[in-house]
C-alpha cells in the first residue's frame, strides 16, 4: 500500500512538472517582438544612372576637297584655340587666288581709266557705274578665293582634346569628310532621368537662385572629387517612361572625366519627420505593403502602408503614427484579429542594428 502511494505521488510530480514545462514553452512560443516606427529627420540618397558628355564636343570635317598634306597634331593630344591641326593641299586654291587677284587688278585699271574719262565728261555716269560694278565683282572673287584657300587649313576652334583620326596623311578627302572630333572637357554635362514624383519633390526643395548639389559615382564605384550642380531641366516629360531629363554640370580640372563615360548621379533629399520602419516588419499582398499593428487589447490588425522611399533594410512609410505598435517578427505566424503576447523593443535600438542615413 505504501509502495502504491509512493508511485502515485511520484507520478503526480512528474505530470505536474511536465505540464508546467509545456505551459511555459507554450507561453514562450507565442511571445512576439514588437516595436514602433522611428520618427526623425533624415536624408535620402537616391541614385540615377547617368551619361557623361563634354561641355563641347564637335566633329572636325574637311571644307574643301584635296589630299591631306600635313597633320600637325596627334590623337589624344591637348590643343589650344587657334592651333593648326590639318593642312589640305592648297596649290589649286593658291592658283585660283592669284588668278582672281590678276583679274581684279585688270578690272581696277579699267575702272580708273573710266573714272578719269567720266570726270572729263567723255563717258556717261552709267558707264562709270558699270565699270565700278565690275571692279566690285572682281574684288568679291578675290575674297572668295581667299576663303577657299583658308579652308585648306583647319585650326582648333577651342581648347580641347583630339580624338581618333578618320583620315591619314596623304589620303584624299572630299568636302564634308570627317577628320576627327574635338572635346572640351574643362566642364562635363551629366544627364540623368528623374521620375515625376521625385521631380516634384526636387522642385519643392530647390531654391530659386541656385540648383541642388549632387555627386557623381564613377564606373569604378568611387565618388568623383568635384561636386556638381543641377542647372538645367528639360521642358517635357517622356510619356513612355514618365521621366524628365536633368543636366548637372561638374567641373573637371584634372581631366579625369571624358566624353561618353557612364556613372550614377547621387542626389541627397532631406526628409522631415520621416516614419522609418524595418523592411522585415512589412509583408506584401497583391503588390501592396502591409504591417501588423497591435492595439491596446494586444490584438493584431493588418494595415496597408505606402512606401515613400527605400533605404538598405528600411522603408520610409506613410499610413502609420509614431505611437503605433507594429510586429517586428513572427508576422507569418499570425493572422488579422489574433491576440498575442509580446515584448516591446525601442525603435532606436531596432534601427541601430540596421542601416539608416540620418542627420
Amino acid at each position: 500500500m505504501k509502495r502504491t502511494l509512493m508511485l502515485m505521488g511520484l507520478y503526480s510530480v512528474v505530470c505536474f512538472t511536465s505540464c508546467t514545462e509545456k505551459t511555459e514553452a507554450k507561453e514562450e512560443k507565442v511571445k512576439f517582438l514588437v516595436t514602433s516606427p522611428l520618427q526623425k529627420d533624415t536624408t535620402l540618397v537616391k541614385e540615377y544612372v547617368a551619361q557623361i558628355h563634354s561641355i563641347q564636343h564637335i566633329e572636325l570635317r574637311a571644307l574643301e576637297k584635296g589630299y591631306l598634306q600635313k597633320i600637325f597634331v596627334d590623337e589624344g593630344q591637348s590643343v589650344k584655340k587657334g592651333q593648326l591641326m590639318f593642312q589640305i593641299m592648297p596649290m589649286i586654291y593658291q592658283a585660283e587666288l592669284k588668278k582672281s587677284q590678276a583679274e581684279a587688278n585688270y578690272v581696277n585699271l579699267e575702272y580708273q581709266n573710266t573714272k578719269r574719262l567720266a570726270d572729263n565728261n567723255v563717258v556717261s555716269k552709267n558707264e562709270l557705274a558699270l565699270a565700278e560694278a565690275k571692279y566690285d565683282k572682281a574684288k568679291a572673287e578675290v575674297s572668295l578665293a581667299q576663303t577657299h584657300l583658308q579652308f585648306t587649313t583647319i585650326k582648333a576652334p577651342f581648347d580641347g582634346i583630339m580624338d581618333h583620326f578618320q583620315g591619314r596623311l596623304g589620303s584624299l578627302v572630299d568636302e564634308g569628310d570627317l577628320l576627327t572630333t574635338l572635346s572640351d572637357n574643362s566642364k562635363m554635362w551629366v544627364y540623368f532621368n528623374v521620375p515625376e514624383a521625385e521631380y516634384l519633390a526636387y522642385k519643392a526643395h530647390a531654391k530659386s537662385d541656385s540648383g541642388i548639389h549632387v555627386k557623381l559615382l564613377m564606373a569604378n564605384n568611387e565618388v568623383f572629387q568635384q561636386p556638381g550642380i543641377v542647372q538645367t531641366i528639360e521642358a517635357d516629360f517622356n510619356n513612355e517612361t514618365g521621366n524628365i531629363a536633368f543636366r548637372a554640370t561638374f567641373p573637371n580640372p584634372k581631366g579625369l572625366l571624358r566624353n561618353g563615360e557612364t556613372g550614377s548621379v547621387l542626389m541627397t533629399t532631406p526628409m522631415k519627420n520621416a516614419l522609418i520602419v524595418p523592411q522585415k516588419a512589412t509583408f506584401e499582398v497583391l503588390e501592396k505593403k502591409f504591417v501588423y499593428v497591435v492595439d491596446k487589447n494586444n490584438v493584431v490588425h493588418q494595415r496597408e502602408v505606402t512606401v515613400s522611399a527605400e533605404m538598405p533594410d528600411l522603408y520610409i512609410v506613410k499610413g502609420l503614427g509614431a505611437g503605433d505598435k507594429i510586429m517586428l517578427e513572427g508576422i507569418r505566424k499570425v493572422k488579422d484579429g489574433d491576440k498575442i503576447e509580446f515584448a516591446y523593443q525601442d525603435p532606436k535600438t531596432v534601427i541601430s542594428h540596421l542601416k539608416v542615413y540620418s542627420e
